[in-house]
């Protein structure tokens, strides 16, 4: 046994006082004569017996309470090596401070209940315990600290954007053991164990030298309505014409009892509106209509009236009407009609067709520059190609069925280390999607399951050395590409293994013709609609030539300005700005020289769905000596853990007024004086 406080201890000179007392506090006696001397020797012999078994238990109670007193004030407890919290251990406690744990069980949110169970922990724990509170958007220490520091930090802790796997908390408490030159670590994880965020099983590995204690927080009454994502029906914003936006919103939990509407304000003014249908469903697709009237930037702002669940209520889009994208198609014979539709199809191109012998030489102000059906590829057109992509634009060829490869070779040769090895005439499909392509992410909101990859009736067999940077967008069974980026440069290379016209196959009439033109074309200028995840490491590209450490890109916003992850891109920048800020909001990106560029951060739709791992099976699944599934109440309890143990003192207190109310009725009972 130890005490917190043993200086109480010394009180313990206090017991001689009762003894002092017993001991001159004599009983006196009256002495009245009597005329037989014989009956005042039995009164005398009498007396004394009696008083001698009554002051000693007197005196016990006395002692005794007294001495109980000093004890309680001292504070005794146990070492125990074998509970949890003892030892050379770190005690971390997590708890999930993530908008999921903002649903509310009953009255209260989950994370109240948390907080108030884990705050409970620390007021209870072994005196002397010190610990080290983790949650999802930073520690609040790297050292462990005493109890009182840690309650005042639980009952602080509010709500954050920011989300943690258990992998990273259980590393986190790894470093902080190595950090303390401790054995080990008690891990305390308190949670709503969400499917997304909590694996099927743990890593065995990373659980070493850590003792995890599960304690989920979770209620059966969830119910949430969330915009999970939202996109302009065109690739550009049109300024005086009505624009459409289509809205998917999504239902978790129980059936809604109300209806909930969806609303698009532009620039803080109301626009349109929609009430949502689920019926039977968990998805409801809306399209919105609205006009801008000038080519400034606009912020779209979606947000539904769920009163439930609050913080994935608000969707953002930042876009702007800007000038047409630039396209210049070279032809080598007849005009493409495929390639004149795509384009012509919306008003965000102005399209340019010429023969390819009569093609400018500058071609800076042109976005994108196809040569379609090309059979060879001069110096000229080779050096054209060159400069265009030093100057971080982009190039796609569509070759034409060329009698002499050599002549494509050669020109391949002198933008980069590629070549036509032969032809293959068998006809083939499509087998692969490079879904990280910069042409097909975030491009596609989703694609269809039963989307028929491109057919191909021939195709060029192309090689490539390690200085192109080849990358296979669509390919063969056998690997070959259908079509592949090339970056030899700062600018992007596409080149298509067969032409762009239905005798050589399907493409030009495919799902991704169209879309991916339209994405070649963007990528030589910076976007002009924005809509980036918290947490996604989802770069913003922007042009800018002269970038420099006096001239690097800044995130502004109201109190806010830090300069945010960059790195180079062809004749830009990517800016990793949901790295550098954590709520969603709109975000201003400028740099000296640069316009600037209006960005939309919106919450991670991850905590948006709200289904919780079955937690009999979990407890099936994560088992062994270090991972622990213990009961907690609200009384702060935790069983197998010292936490939750009645104080010692409160015995002590206790059995003081017990020694007391004995020695109060000892007096009671004692008779007046004998006399003699």
């Amino acid at each position: 046994m130890s005490f917190l406080y043993p200086l109480f201890l010394a009180a313990g000179a206090l017991l001689a006082i009762p003894v002092l007392i017993h001991l001159f506090n004599l009983r006196k006696y009256k002495t009245v004569l009597f005329p037989h001397t014989r009956f005042l020797k039995n009164i005398q012999l009498n007396s004394r017996k009696q008083s001698q078994v009554r002051y000693k238990w007197l005196l016990i109670m006395r002692l005794l309470f007294l001495a109980l007193l000093i004890l309680a004030f001292a504070q005794p407890f146990f070492d125990n090596k074998n509970n949890p919290g003892a030892g050379n251990k770190l005690q971390a406690i997590y708890i999930d401070n993530s908008y999921s744990m903002s649903v509310k069980k009953g009255a209260r949110t989950m994370l109240d209940l948390a907080k108030e169970i884990a705050a409970k922990q620390v007021k209870y724990a072994k005196p002397g315990t010190r610990f080290v509170l983790l949650t999802n958007d930073k520690p609040t220490s790297f050292r462990a600290e005493p109890a009182d520091k840690v309650f005042a930090e639980i009952n602080a802790l509010d709500f954050t954007p920011a989300t943690k796997t258990v992998s990273q908390v259980v590393a986190q408490a790894q470093g902080m053991v190595q950090n303390e030159g401790l054995t080990g670590g008690d891990l305390y994880y308190y949670s709503d164990f969400q499917q997304n965020s909590f694996p099927v099983l743990p890593g065995k590995e990373q659980m070493k030298n850590i003792t995890f204690y599960g304690l989920p927080v979770q209620t059966d009454e969830a119910q949430d309505v969330y915009i999970d994502t939202a996109y302009l029906a065109m690739p550009v914003l049109q300024a005086g014409k009505n624009n459409s936006l289509v809205v998917h919103t999504r239902l978790g939990g129980k059936e809604l009892k109300d209806a909930v509407v969806l609303q698009l304000s532009v620039n803080g003014q109301v626009k349109s509106a929609a009430t949502l249908n689920f019926a039977d469903k968990k998805e409801s697709i809306d399209t919105l209509s609205f006009q801008v009237n000038d080519a400034n930037w606009q912020q779209l702002k979606l947000t539904l009236n769920d009163a439930l669940v609050r913080f994935d209520d608000t969707f953002r889009i930042t876009a702007r009407s800007a000038s047409s994208l630039a396209v210049l198609v070279l032809n080598e014979g007849q005009v493409n009609p495929y390639l004149q539709a795509a384009f012509r199809a919306y008003n965000g191109f102005r399209l340019n067709q010429l023969d390819v012998v009569t093609a400018p030489k500058e071609w800076n102000n042109y976005n994108l520059v196809i040569f379609n059906g090309i059979t060879k590829i001069d110096e000229t057109t080779a050096k054209g190609i060159k400069d265009a992509l030093l100057q971080g634009q982009s190039i796609c060829i569509f070759p034409g069925r060329a009698a002499n490869l050599q002549a494509l070779n050669d020109g391949l040769k002198q933008i980069g280390d590629i070549t036509i090895t032969g032809i293959d005439t068998a006809v083939q499909t499509a087998s692969t999607l490079q879904q990280g392509s910069a042409l097909v992410k975030d491009l596609f909101e989703k694609i269809p399951d039963n989307v028929q990859l491109p057919v191909a009736n021939w195709h060029y067999n192309i090689s490539a050395g390690l200085n192109a940077n080849q990358q296979s967008v669509l390919s063969f069974r056998n690997g070959d590409p259908l079509l592949a980026r090339y970056t030899p440069s700062r600018g992007q290379l596409y080149i298509c293994a067969t032409s762009a016209d239905l005798q050589s196959g399907n493409f030009p009439g495919s799902y991704f013709f169209a879309p991916f033109l339209y994405q070649m074309a963007m990528q030589s200028s910076s976007s002009n609609i924005y809509a980036v995840t918290v947490g996604a490491q989802q770069p913003v590209y922007l042009p800018l030539n002269n970038a420099s450490e006096r001239n690097t890109m800044h995130v502004y916003a109201k109190g806010l300005d830090i300069i945010p992850p960059q790195r180079p891109n062809g004749a830009g920048l990517d800016v990793f700005i949901d790295q550098a800020v954590q709520q969603p909001g709109f975000y201003q990106l400028s740099a000296i020289g640069s316009d600037t560029t209006i960005v939309a951060v919106n919450q991670d739709k991850h905590e948006s769905q709200l289904e919780y791992r079955n937690l009999s099976a979990l407890k099936s699944e994560w088992k062994g000596d270090n991972i622990k599934w213990p009961d907690m109440s609200l009384a702060g309890t935790i069983k197998g853990n010292t936490s939750g143990s009645f104080p010692l003192w409160k015995a002590c207190v206790f059995l003081a007024l017990i020694m007391l109310a004995v020695e109060t009725w000892l007096l009671a009972r004692t008779p007046k004086p004998a006399t003699a």
